[in-house]
């Protein structure tokens, strides 16, 4: 049966044999000019806690926003989880922040001239994430070619990098780092391994989680009306997802132990 606003068939429910990674922003969370204002709900820190104890803790967050970031915002929870759209993951976060000098200096210099221009362009937010930076314009749509442009000019210096866009935001991440190398590190591990990977996300960043989720023989959610994508299954918006996950979790409530 197909969400009624969404092209796509609506997901089945997850199986004992499944493993959830979830994108968070535009998944979990909606968007704001300030993401660190957003918060999640009780009920979905709830419905994840008992999802996570019927997969066996098979239940990953998959974001670009760093680990310290996800921990504070999903907190009392501390799901498995690779932030920096796989730069950083549980137990290794320390080497995200082990940046050579020469591209230290680089990122430095590259936030300096993106605070300039967002000072330059009302609305325009820069995100220094360490080993990332990423521009958003979501509050200054008019921006939106300009922010791009620089951008583009920016990264021909900086070697190892490639630009990420996203939903009114373009970021610098680390070559080799996104979300489908970032399931598929997971899933070579417990407790994923020997699962069925079912990717949910909304962003151009998650179609690599989508592929790399039907690589491994599972399936995908998009969430939203973003096209084109080739996410299997779909939910209309946040709110969807959110009576999924708690569908999924009255499930593992009335499961048999």
């Amino acid at each position: 049966m197909a969400d009624a606003n969404s092209p796509r068939p609506s997901p089945p429910p997850l199986d004992d044999a499944s493993a959830l990674f979830l994108d968070v922003d535009g998944t979990l969370v909606g968007f704001s000019t300030d993401p660190d204002a957003v918060r999640v709900s009780a009920l979905v820190l709830e419905a994840l806690g008992a999802i996570s104890d019927r997969l066996h803790g098979a239940v990953a967050l998959v974001s670009g926003r760093p680990l310290a970031q996800l921990d504070a915002l999903f907190s009392p929870l501390k799901l498995p989880a690779a932030g920096l759209h796989g730069h950083e993951f549980r137990g290794d976060a320390a080497a995200a922040h082990d940046i050579p000098e020469a591209t230290s200096t680089f990122l430095h210099d590259l936030h300096r001239a993106a605070t300039h221009l967002a000072a330059a362009h009302p609305g325009v937010l820069v995100e220094d994430k360490g080993v990332s930076v990423a521009l958003h314009w979501r509050a200054a749509p008019h921006a939106a070619d300009i922010v791009s442009g620089f951008a583009r000019e920016r990264l021909a210096g900086l070697a190892g990098y490639r630009l990420q866009p996203g939903d009114h935001v373009v970021e610098f991440v680390p070559e080799g780092a996104d979300k489908g190398r970032a399931v598929e590190r997971m899933m070579a591990r417990a407790p994923f391994a020997g699962r069925v990977p079912v990717f949910v996300g909304d962003d151009l960043t998650d179609e690599f989680g989508f592929a790399a989720a039907h690589r491994l023989g599972g399936w995908s959610v998009l969430v939203g009306a973003r096209e084109p994508s080739i996410a299997g299954h779909g939910l209309a918006g946040i709110e969807a997802v959110q009576d999924w996950l708690l569908a999924n979790a009255r499930r593992a409530e009335g499961a048999t132990p």
